[in-house]
């Protein structure tokens, strides 16, 4: 943070080197990456590099043009790469022009769909929400699992975890796998299913994107903790409802619709507050 000069300021010593702080917007890209890479190696999940390559590459372009259009400048771009990796990651087709688009509609709804100087969505989570429901017969949404082999979720969950840490966001992670756990017992007593199938959706790596950069997004998520804790029990338990209802892309959807609700709500206060 670049703060003004004081007069009790202290003296830079000459000839000593200003010291380079980590971005820590990286972080998030850094992170995708391993998940891409740690994936693919191990269980091939990607439809192709080709496509992933398209929506990285789209969402890029995406957020040059409207960004440079709207407001004169240049963006950093690694929100743009976290968005178009993982629609790269999420999205199924068989053909090319789903991921150029989902990664269009994913950058351009934070331009568009704003209240009070806030985007509401998950960008990403929008796109895929909206090609699920406007394209489902050439559309579909990651869904498989790791495999048999453990060790590539270990890795991203522990990779995952030090970087939420770092940034300050690890209690919404931990909070929502603690209610899905809790709410996966509800389920397998409901349904009579066995208490382990109905948490191992959570190992998958559609799971592991929407843990650790949906929900912990922070230009959608609310400010305080103890609501950033309540919003995403809340996700959990529309996500049980859904799931329940058979819907493949529960969390998705709950996302979808929790998330911009209280956004809406924060920003509604925060409103009643400045009057």
């Amino acid at each position: 943070m670049i703060g003004s000069a004081s007069a009790n300021a202290t003296p830079v010593v000459q000839g000593a080197r200003p010291t380079r702080r980590f971005d820590q917007r990286y972080l998030a890209p850094l992170l995708i990456t391993c998940v891409l890479v740690v994936g693919q190696i191990t269980f091939g999940f990607l439809e192709s590099w080709s496509r992933t390559f398209l929506a990285i590459a789209t969402a890029i372009v995406t957020e040059l043009v409207v960004v440079r259009a709207l407001y004169g400048k240049w963006p950093h771009l690694a929100s743009a790469y976290v968005s178009g990796i993982s629609v790269g990651i999420l999205v199924r087709s068989p053909a090319f022009w789903p991921y150029a688009l989902c990664a269009a509609i994913s950058i351009v709804s934070k331009y568009v769909l704003r209240v009070g100087g806030r985007h509401i969505w998950n960008p990403t989570n929008f796109g895929v929400v909206a090609m699920l429901l406007l394209a489902p017969d050439v559309v579909a949404g990651l869904s498989v699992q790791w495999g048999n082999n453990l060790l590539p979720m270990v890795f991203v969950w522990m990779f995952g975890t030090v970087i939420l840490y770092t940034v300050g966001r690890l209690n919404i992670t931990v909070t929502y796998v603690a209610a899905f756990m809790g709410l996966a017992v509800v389920r397998a007593w409901y349904t009579g299913h066995p208490v382990l199938s109905e948490i191992s959706p959570i190992t998958g790596p559609m799971y592991q994107l929407f843990i650790f950069f949906m929900i912990t997004d922070p230009k959608t998520t609310v400010g305080p903790k103890w609501a950033q804790s309540v919003v995403v029990i809340v996700i959990a338990l529309l996500e049980m409802v859904f799931r329940l209802m058979q819907f493949v892309y529960a969390p998705f959807y709950a996302l979808f619709v929790v998330g911009p609700i209280a956004n809406l709500i924060e920003i509604r206060l925060a409103e009643r507050t400045r009057r």
